[in-house]
């Protein structure tokens, strides 16, 4: 059975190349009938945020992507934590060890950094010179009775070759001779990632291994691992990196948004999924929109590009209008509710803002600028009722609020077809274009010279006394 994994680390949020990547892994077990696992790998201490294992499962739950084995539902293959699996990983460094596969570093970080600086003085990468690897089985023993601080590291050998194939790049292969000794049990005990990594993919049955090109360095090591254990290889398929741009990674450091950034701009989380789905991953058809259970029945390995993918926000704010668009009215407002709440708008008529505003929507936090005004008459210049196209000028609106006021005032109810009517009855009467008649009325209303919705939707939502007085203050404006 296939068996993947998300092995993210609680040091910050869901970028959006995390997101890709639990994504993939996602839609390839799905696909492939297989298991999904949620491992996390807080072995860094140092960089861990706190909040931020919550933020990953918050994430792929909203998302749909629900895992089989995980720390939160646990499996046959727990612990889910790597914190929490800390005594399983020293006794598999010990036996490579005993294998000659690994070694006890004593050495201390001034003797360390003193050899990087000789290194660089001479114009070389540095690389451990195996100083430790010659130590004595006694002479080790005696340090470790001593007390001595100590890490363990891989014994990488200095001749041949370390190579594996990955299902998009093909097979790889560089010389043993440019590859350091990696240490693998850290000073305080912990496992590195590299190490910790090789360990809980082969004790966890872990199949395919699904992660960024960024780990295509490091593979050759770890099935170095994976040889002097004896043990079986994972299917490796490394996923291109995701760029701002031809020459810039996607990165928070450079302002970069993650997951929840893009949702608190008003994003929809399927429009992102979806966007995210098509950075490095075609389906091999014109379909551009999918559901979760459209990527899974749609997603092969065959798909994935071997080129970097650019994200671009405007394909991305594209995609999301088009999202909106797709939304009854009642979902819209829904999602629209709490920005009409912070430009302090109040109505019964969501119904007229959802048709105003869905059409013209591509991030809900484009709505309150857009209906700001219907919480407090902006102050504006009497030269918004000049409109060339509409045939109005401060004096033909003048005339245009005296006959509007007194029609508006007379309605018995104050319907949007009763004030649609009455209004453009009273163009036709007074022989006026319909648009001579509605931008006074509208400028009037909403002091604004672009709005999402004509005078008509407006007057509804502003209802009869707020509209009247507007109109009043307005003719006033003209005196």
């Amino acid at each position: 059975m296939v068996r993947t994994r998300f092995a993210p680390s609680p040091t910050g949020y869901m970028h959006l190349g995390n997101l890709r990547s639990a994504l993939y892994t996602f839609l390839f077990a799905r696909a492939n009938n297989g298991k999904f696992i949620l491992r996390i790998e807080d072995t860094d201490r140092e960089r861990y945020v706190e909040g931020a294992v919550d933020v990953i499962y918050r994430t792929l739950k909203s998302i749909g992507m629900d895992w089989d084995e995980g720390p939160d539902i646990g499996g046959d293959y727990g612990p889910y934590v790597q914190s929490e699996r800390k005594d399983l990983y020293l006794p598999y460094a010990k036996e490579l060890v005993k294998k000659k596969k690994a070694y006890y570093c004593f050495c201390t970080e001034e003797e360390l950094q003193q050899r990087r600086d000789e290194a660089a003085a001479r114009g070389e990468t540095f690389k451990y010179d195996k100083h430790c690897l010659h130590l004595s089985e006694e002479e080790v023993q005696a340090r470790l009775d001593a007390g001595m601080p100590y890490v363990i590291r891989q014994n990488v050998p200095e001749h041949g070759e370390a190579s594996f194939d990955d299902v998009l790049y093909g097979h790889i292969a560089v010389d043993c001779s440019d590859l350091d000794d990696m240490i693998l049990i850290k000073a305080d005990g912990m496992p590195t990632y590299n190490f910790a990594n090789v360990i809980d993919d082969h004790t966890m049955g872990i199949t395919h291994v699904m992660r960024g090109n960024e780990y295509l360095s490091s593979t050759p090591k770890y099935n170095l691992l994976y040889d002097a254990f004896g043990w079986e290889k994972p299917v490796y398929i490394h996923m291109t990196p995701i760029m701002r741009d031809a020459t810039h990674k996607l990165s928070k450091r450079d302002g970069d948004a993650y997951f929840e950034d893009y949702i608190n701009k008003g994003y929809l989380k399927e429009a992102i999924v979806n966007y995210v789905a098509l950075l490095g991953w075609n389906p091999g058809d014109e379909r551009e929109f999918f559901t979760i259970d459209e990527l899974i029945k749609a997603f092969s390995v065959e798909g994935m590009s071997k080129s970097p993918a650019i994200f671009d926000v405007n394909k991305l704010t594209w995609m999301n209008a088009e999202y909106i668009r797709r939304l009854t009215p009642e979902q819209f407002t829904e999602y629209a509710l709490p920005y009409y709440e912070k430009a302090g708008v109040k109505t019964d008529h969501t119904d007229v803002l959802a048709r105003i505003l869905q059409p013209r929507t591509e991030v809900f936090t484009q709505i309150p600028e857009m209906v700001d005004f219907l919480a407090a008459l902006p102050d504006y210049d009497v030269e918004l009722f000049t409109n060339k196209k509409s045939k109005t000028n401060p004096e033909v609106a003048a005339k245009v609020l005296d006959m509007a006021i007194a029609a508006l005032e007379a309605l018995p109810d104050w319907e949007e077809q009763q004030i649609h009517d009455t209004l453009l009855n009273l163009a036709a009467a007074n022989e006026m274009k319909n648009g001579t008649m509605l931008w006074p009325v509208r400028i009037a209303m909403a002091g604004k010279q672009v709005t999402p919705g004509g005078a008509i939707e407006i007057a509804v939502l502003l209802g009869r006394d707020e509209s009247l007085r507007r109109l009043k203050a307005g003719r006033e404006k003209l005196n």
